[in-house]
């Protein structure tokens, strides 16, 4: 249904609070440790030689001066001691006090400090996350083990985009992609959903029952425009939390035999409509608590596919301009997500041979990233495959790629 947009309700006259990120200078060793945790994985270093296990990272062994490898670790964790911090100097840390840390031993076997859910007492078992903070730093965060959903500590807020009663914007919620991203952020609890309509509208087209749901109402927005997507983020009128990028043109074309006009409608909205919603939407992202940009991206950005030339062209630029924009938006504290899939079973796909991705399996990943704070997710087994061969041998996953 068309709802009336929301407003915050806060003192006009009361200066706006300001909001800062946790330290920001890390060490080479930790960036490593920062690189795997937005994926999802908790890894620590071993030493090569001596095969001890070792936290804080280090460029060398502690105990050898060996040669320190990552590797996956078990999560699981005893609380060894525990502490409430009720000062501090430190700007963001003083904007959230009072802040629970403490000791906790790794099943790996080393002893680290750990932000703390606030149920958990020393002599506990705990599920140890390797998480990333605001500024995009890895951080260890002990929870009880088994948890389904963490969201009510305020600490573990901190370190993960809620979902709750949040607005969201989707950018394509014509797309069988689109559709299904609506539908899995009501079910997680979302506040207000925009959903945005490309334009010209279809009769009796596939979002034209999303006006009957309650919490969406349906917008015009063509990311080719640079005017339908300032209009868009203009009439929102309210807070703005979560952005999810689902638009893309996807046609079969190849490079000397596509056709051109195809070609640069999948720039104009693959590389272009980013810039157009990134530009119009991250002065909204940063006046948030936690603020979130999602992108949708085919696994084809890595090294092409000579099928689908200019659609894999314009989501290599995308992933490009992400990587980008990751950093522009970090000192704001606002987490900026790509979602790698491989080919989905859609309108987009039809001459691809199976298996494709289904649609609601691709929605159930981008809330997936978002509980867990992440910065990338690879959504089923294609794309998960296909980075796993990219990040073992980049130049034969290209060759084979385009064999």
């Amino acid at each position: 249904m068309t709802l009336p947009p929301r407003r915050e309700h806060r003192d006009p006259v009361a200066r706006r609070r300001e909001r800062h990120v946790p330290p920001t200078i890390r060490s080479r060793a930790m960036d490593a440790m920062s690189a795997r945790a937005a994926t999802g994985r908790f890894v620590l270093q071993r030493c090569a030689d001596c095969r001890q296990v070792t936290y804080p990272p280090r460029d060398t062994c502690p105990r050898c001066w060996g040669t320190l490898v990552w590797e996956d670790q078990p999560r699981g964790a005893t609380i060894v001691s525990q502490t409430t911090i009720r000062v501090s100097a430190d700007l963001y840390f003083r904007d959230h006090l009072p802040w629970r840390m403490g000791k906790i031993r790794l099943d790996a076997g080393p002893v680290a400090l750990a932000h703390f859910h606030h149920a958990l007492a020393i002599g506990d078992r705990a599920d140890v996350h390797l998480v990333l903070d605001r500024a995009g730093n890895a951080a260890l965060f002990a929870v009880p083990p088994g948890s389904p959903s963490n969201m009510a500590d305020p600490q573990w807020r901190e370190f993960v985009p809620p979902i709750e009663g949040r607005s969201v914007l989707v950018s394509d919620a014509r797309s069988a992609i689109g559709l299904a991203v609506v539908h899995a952020l009501r079910k997680a609890g979302a506040g207000m959903i925009v959903a945005g309509v490309p334009q010209p509208a279809r009769a009796g087209g596939p979002e034209a029952g999303l006006d009957t749901i309650d919490d969406v109402r349906t917008v015009p927005l063509d990311l080719t425009d640079g005017r339908s997507v300032t209009r868009c983020l203009a009439n929102i009128g309210g807070p703005l939390d979560i952005v999810v990028n689902t638009a893309r043109f996807v046609r079969a074309c190849g490079v000397s035999t596509g056709n051109l006009v195809d070609q640069k409608r999948a720039l104009d909205v693959g590389m272009l409509g980013l810039l157009r919603l990134a530009q119009a939407s991250a002065p909204l992202l940063k006046t948030r608590p936690s603020g979130a940009f999602v992108d949708i991206l085919s696994i084809s950005a890595l090294a092409g596919d000579a099928g689908f030339a200019g659609f894999a062209a314009g989501e290599a630029a995308r992933l490009s301009l992400l990587q980008s924009f990751r950093r522009e938006m970090r000192p704001a504290g606002v987490r900026v997500i790509n979602l790698f899939v491989g080919p989905t079973d859609d309108e987009d796909h039809q001459s691809v041979p199976l298996p494709k991705l289904a649609p609601a399996r691709v929605a159930s990943g981008l809330i997936e990233a978002l509980e867990r704070g992440l910065e990338e997710l690879c959504v089923g087994d294609a794309a998960h495959e296909a980075m796993q061969r990219w990040l073992a041998d980049p130049a034969l996953y290209v060759r084979e790629t385009n064999a």
